[in-house]
């Protein structure tokens, strides 16, 4: 066999393909058993070892990464006269985010994609003696598959197993040690308590155990060490990364050692507790007292949301669509299809391509023209309870202008004045591009008109920083960013580009890490301007769900507006309302002020 074929190790060859689920069921609330097998149709295919893992995900995943999961159980069955061999596989899933989501919710005869086994594994030292239960294991929470495993290949009563839960527990059925302790936060099994009311250096020293392996939270592996060195006992601990490769390419799990960098995936995830050192666990914030409710409401430019979810410009028509699929009125505001002053068509040919996490679209900004939407769809949004936001657009600066005149005399709450159009005196480049343009834009719009104005920034600006700067310089009371992102798609079958314009905008879960990044340069850059003239910031970009809304709240962002999560989901901005409410309570903020920045100030790693 050539050596390319076998893995870097020169074990024998490493198993990348699909299987078919077997069984996937609950066994604790959110930790799931996916039983699965595979076939090893080569005698140099590994099998898994107690303690290493796979890397698994959905084959119809959303997900971009391969979630680690380590190998609870696995049984060979040789074929007869054949060198293929079949490998059953189950694996204990904790449901926590959405590739783990999509793992736990899959049917018998859905397929998952598995690559494995990686990873180093719990080795048995030469000199314990298997008569007496010299190994001590110890497993936390969902950390209990990889060491239940370890245990399994272990003789009956050579060791003494401790698992720790906060309610219930898991995992354990394989487990036949001369002891098996168990502990849980509520007292619901076993010993109430965490792993200290079963587990000390005292303990350990009078059992005499001479090792001990562990897998579970980082708190847990900490409170191993520690009570391991003082006991004088040698420790083996199983780590947890992020990662991406799973193969040690890509150097995205190294964690610190006192002998350097270590990969989690190959040096790991076992290692010498000596060599580990653990961060103490972040302060966290106590919740709300009962009955009390946050409050979502925030104020931007003198104007009052109900909460700081906004449906953004281009996306949501003028507040009518999307009645009967939800209650629109439960939105803090509403941000109209870009205006301009007359009416436009907008683009011809293909306006919208799918890509992966978000669409590239070219739209052309058609719309019925600002005397018409005065006139007819503005009456509908202000009937409805968000707060009415026109967006406007132009290609010159007279337009602008002669559309802020004319919607200043309208009830319209608030203007975003959308910068990233192109201006045709100047060879088709965005006002939004260069700080002199968006400052000569703003200002002629301020004077305009005395209603609060919300500049909308594009991202595509060499310096997006100093655009949003100068912007507040000229009059801005307020900011949103970012616009699409531009993009180009092309057409394999034609060699052409998709779209007339060749370049589109690119929105979507996609660009929001660029957008975030964007929205806390814009704050760290405000924050160092005297209070009074600092402006709130509005983030836009890829928002789709409450945790993306919470952390462009927490870099600086007073409000959120929500765009394309509403195609695919239409409820998605009354999920995002609820779930910060939620979160807030959970956390102990009492007003979105309370959370805006914290960011900023506290720089969490």
């Amino acid at each position: 066999m050539d050596r390319a074929e076998i893995d870097e190790e020169e074990r024998g060859l490493l198993f990348f393909g699909k299987s078919m689920v077997h069984k996937c069921s609950e066994v604790q609330e959110n930790v799931f058993l996916l039983e699965t097998n595979i076939t090893l149709k080569n005698a140099a295919q590994l099998a898994p070892c107690p303690g290493q893992f796979y890397l698994l995900r959905s084959a119809k995943s959303a997900v971009q990464l391969d979630r680690p999961i380590s190998v609870f159980s696995a049984q060979i069955h040789a074929m007869a006269h054949s060198s293929i061999r079949e490998l059953d596989l189950s694996f204990l899933i904790l449901k926590k985010g959405r590739g783990t989501q999509e793992l736990c919710t899959s049917l018998p005869g859905d397929e998952i994609e598995l690559i494995g086994p990686l990873g180093n594994t719990f080795t048995v030292p030469q000199d314990v003696d298997f008569s007496r239960p010299e190994i001590c294991i110890v497993g936390g929470g969902i950390g209990v598959a990889p060491v239940a495993f370890f245990a399994s290949s272990l003789p009956e009563k050579s060791y003494d197993f401790y698992a720790s839960f906060k309610s219930g527990s898991y995992g354990l059925e394989g487990v036949k040690g001369a002891g098996r302790i168990v502990t849980t936060e509520d007292g619901s099994v076993g010993i109430k308590g965490m792993l200290p009311a079963a587990l000390d250096a005292g303990k350990i020293r009078d059992a005499g155990y001479k090792y001990i392996f562990a897998c579970g939270p980082n708190p847990m592996l900490s409170y191993v060490k520690k009570i391991a060195e003082e006991a004088g006992v040698k420790a083996f601990l199983s780590m947890e990364s992020n990662m991406a490769c799973g193969v040690g390419a890509c150097l995205g799990c190294t964690i610190k050692t006192s002998q350097g960098n270590k990969r989690v995936c190959k040096e790991g995830p076992v290692f010498p507790a000596e060599i580990l050192s653990f961060d103490p666990p972040p302060a966290k914030r106590a919740p709300l007292e009962a009955g009390l409710k946050p409050d979502l409401s925030v104020s931007i430019a003198g104007v009052r949301f109900e909460n700081p979810v906004i449906a953004a410009s281009g996306t949501f028509g003028f507040g009518q669509n999307y009645r009967g699929l939800f209650d629109v009125n439960r939105l803090g505001g509403i941000c109209s299809k870009g205006c301009t002053l007359e009416p436009k068509e907008g683009n011809p040919g293909v306006r919208i391509v799918e890509v992966a996490a978000g669409d590239i679209n070219s739209i052309g900004l058609e719309n019925p023209g600002i005397p018409h939407f005065i006139e007819h769809e503005l009456p509908e949004m202000l009937r409805l309870k968000p707060v009415a936001i026109a967006n406007l657009a132009g290609s010159d600066l007279k337009s602008y202008v002669e559309g802020a005149k004319l919607l200043d005399k309208t009830d319209v709450r608030m203007i975003e004045l959308n910068i990233s159009c192109p201006n045709v005196k100047a060879g088709g480049m965005a006002f939004g591009m260069d700080v002199e343009s968006a400052s000569m834009v703003t200002a002629a719009v301020r004077k305009a008109t005395s209603k609060p104005l919300m500049v909308k920034l594009s991202p595509n600006a060499p310096d997006v920083v100093g655009v949003a700067m100068a912007c507040v310089r000229s009059g801005a009371d307020a900011l949103s960013l970012v616009n699409t992102v531009q993009a180009v798609s092309i057409n394999i079958e034609t060699g052409k580009p998709m779209f007339k314009n060749v370049r589109a905008g690119l929105c979507g879960p996609a660009i929001k890490p660029i957008a975030l990044r964007f929205v806390y340069d814009v704050v760290e850059a405000m924050n160092a301007l005297p209070a009074a003239k600092r402006v709130p910031v509005v983030g836009i970009g890829g928002i789709a769900t409450w945790q993306d809304a919470v952390e462009f709240i927490m870099a600086g962002a007073s409000a959120v507006q929500v765009g394309t999560a509403t195609f695919s989901n239409p409820n998605a901005m009354i999920e995002i309302i609820e779930g910060l409410g939620l979160f807030m309570q959970s956390h102990g903020y009492k007003s979105i002020a309370d959370m805006r920045g914290v960011a900023q100030t506290e720089r969490a790693v």
